[in-house]
């Protein structure tokens, strides 16, 4: 894992003195994705950084990566999984790849390829490659988007890095906000390519490339996940075994100590069970979070995993006073909004976790590709109770509304309320209702025009289909993965999920979609198939998620700092009223209605929107020094 970031002129060239005080604040703002080393590539035409988390070839991993016969530059963030493979298949054309590190071979496989290289790659990465013959920059992202990348063009120069923060560090960048991004981000809490929170700056989406040339930017997908039912489903778990344990065997090919998160859910339980037998290393470390509210607690399932698997449990707790300044602390960072409210706790998971490993496994992934959600599940049933005589209809929707609101993980009561207020919309509109993080009503009352519409995900042949890729291009890639990079990072540790590999996710594709959600079963055939590895009992208990308990902290420990930042002036850039968003707060306090999310996501914003002003009010004081020490320089000059 590392940071990247860089400069480089479409037209004129770079001032060497100017540059070397441009890149430096950069990896200083990326210095928590790669502690282990850090240096740059400086050229008249372009300079290139990285901070380096050494997690493979730790002696012999210097970036940036310079072919000299043509000045052909890379950085890359990530792992290549399969770079052995790479790596012969180069020297048997005649190249000599100099480093034992994976990202080594990039260069070579640029030269023989051009941009179709990123096809070949297989693992999480997010990368560029410089072309001076031809002025080009290529920036590219892994298919399922595990590692971000954002760029901007202005004054004929691209500014690009890993993480936002690092490119508003440059005072040629103006901060504004970008309104109708903004509003995107209140209904649906994420960010997705290729906007931002700030006009201006994009970001690659996945499965991405983006070429810029003094003539444009081109984008392009190379990748996209397309379900086409082939799998035999006589040899099926037999076959996805294979699949699945190489997953995890090229994931856990690493020269440091690693763990594992363990939710107590299926999926980690699942990797953890095939990690243990793969690598037979002593007792692999696993990091759970606890709760004090009892039904967002799952601890004592991951106990009992661990246990089976015979592997350490180590429990996290996170409480409500970890909020307020664990969200101020990661958006300062990171430099933009995200409104998953496991953000802090999942931080705090890493922060423990790196006290002992480099790197852990996840099972993220699963949901999306083998059909998980209990959305899914409501996407079939919306179209029966859509059939129902509007009388009985009427009855249904006024006695739902009527259940008290719960504070309990999951409650039926609010899944139930977010159903009936979802008629009368098509299948993906549901979907996008159900799963928004502001629901329209709430939205319209804070005076922002909710959208359901998606013209890019036109659902074409099965529902689920579309509902699955919509998912694994937006709420995966934008959140879920965000949530997970920039969490870990924050304390230099690597998270890597098996279910993301590019094999394990074509052959979900070829899934039946009833070996997908049947009946009112979801993830049917993986559930099947962990039948080899874990209890019953275990797979076919209901399924929670990784939740927060927001309403019952808002209501209490969180209410008055919530009240403190919802009634200032922050939330008017989005064109918001704290009004409105006051109102809210009294409404869920007494109980008229529960608006944790949507509560959580404006306090969220909130504290961007006092970060942004931070930023804006030093650019009228002096450059900040950098913070963390000598930076290589690799194009032959030394760091002074």
């Amino acid at each position: 894992m590392c940071g990247i970031c860089g400069v480089v002129a479409l037209a004129g060239s770079l001032p060497r003195d100017d540059t070397r005080e441009r890149i430096r604040p950069m990896l200083d703002a990326l210095y928590h994705r790669g502690p282990d080393e850090a240096g740059y590539h400086l050229s008249d035409l372009a300079v290139l950084g990285v901070t380096r988390l050494a997690i493979r070839a730790i002696a012999s991993g210097t970036q940036p990566l310079v072919d000299p016969a043509t000045g052909v530059v890379v950085v890359c963030n990530g792992e290549i999984d399969n770079h052995r493979e790479l790596r012969a298949w180069l020297e048997a054309r005649g190249h000599v790849v100099p480093q034992a590190t994976d990202v080594a071979v990039i260069p070579g496989l640029y030269l023989e390829l051009g941009e179709a290289f990123v096809e070949r790659l297989i693992g999480m990465f997010a990368l560029a490659v410089w072309d001076p013959r031809r002025r080009q920059l290529l920036l590219a992202r892994d298919r399922a988007g595990e590692r971000s990348l954002f760029y901007t063009e202005r004054g004929g120069q691209v500014l690009f890095a890993s993480e936002i923060a690092a490119l508003t560090v440059d005072r040629s960048l103006p901060l504004l906000p970008h309104r109708d991004a903004l509003q995107h981000y209140l209904q649906f809490g994420i960010f997705t390519s290729p906007t931002t929170p700030l006009a201006g700056i994009q970001r690659v989406g996945p499965a991405e490339a983006v070429i810029v040339t003094p003539s444009g930017a081109r984008r392009s997908r190379y990748w996209r996940w397309t379900p086409v039912a082939t799998a035999d489903t006589a040899s099926a778990a037999d076959t996805f075994d294979g699949i699945f344990r190489d997953a995890v065997r090229r994931q856990s090919d690493v020269d440091v100590d690693y763990g594992l998160f363990l939710s107590g859910g299926l999926d980690s339980s699942l990797v953890l069970s095939v990690a243990q037998q793969i690598r037979h290393r002593p007792r692999l470390k696993t990091y759970t979070l606890r709760f004090d509210e009892p039904s967002f607690d799952e601890s004592d399932y991951a106990r009992q995993i661990a246990e089976r698997a015979d592997a350490e449990h180590i429990p996290v707790w996170v409480r409500a006073a970890d909020m307020p300044a664990g969200i101020a602390s990661l958006l300062r960072l990171v430099g933009e909004p995200l409104a998953d409210p496991a953000w802090v706790p999942t931080a705090l998971l890493a922060r423990r976790a790196v006290e002992d490993v480099k790197m852990v496994l996840v099972g993220e992934g699963a949901d999306e590709l083998f059909g998980g959600y209990p959305t899914y599940l409501g996407a079939t049933l919306g179209a029966r109770y859509a059939q129902l005589p509007g009388p009985l209809k009427a009855l249904v929707r006024k006695a739902v509304l009527a259940w008290p609101v719960s504070d309990r993980k999951v409650a039926v009561s609010y899944l139930l309320k977010r159903f009936v207020e979802a008629e009368g919309l098509n299948g993906l509109q549901r979907h996008l209702s159900w799963t928004s993080t502001i629901p329209p009503a709430t939205l319209q009352r804070l005076g922002v025009k909710a959208s359901l519409a998606d013209a890019g995900y036109d659902v074409v042949g099965d529902l689920l289909d579309g509902l699955q890729r919509h998912d694994l291009e937006t709420s995966l890639a934008e959140g879920l993965l965000t949530k997970a990079d920039r969490a870990s990072m924050t304390s230099s540790l690597e998270l890597r999920a098996p279910f993301l590999d590019v094999a394990v996710m074509e052959y979900a594709a070829t899934l039946p979609v009833a070996q997908r959600v049947g009946g009112l079963s979801t993830k049917v055939f993986l559930k099947s198939y962990a039948t080899r590895y874990l209890p019953a009992s275990h797979i076919y208990r209901r399924k929670r998620g990784l939740s927060v308990p927001l309403a019952t902290w808002l209501r209490g420990p969180l209410h008055e700092w919530a009240r403190s930042r919802l009634a200032g002036d922050l939330l008017g850039g989005a064109g918001l009223d704290s009004a409105v968003a006051l109102t809210l707060l009294d409404e869920h306090q007494q109980r008229v209605a529960d608006h944790a999310r949507p509560l959580w996501t404006l306090l969220v914003l909130a504290e961007w929107f006092a970060w942004l002003a931070e930023q804006n009010a030093r650019r009228g004081g002096e450059v900040p020094a950098v913070a963390h020490g000598r930076y290589l320089e690799i194009s032959g000059v030394s760091a002074p």
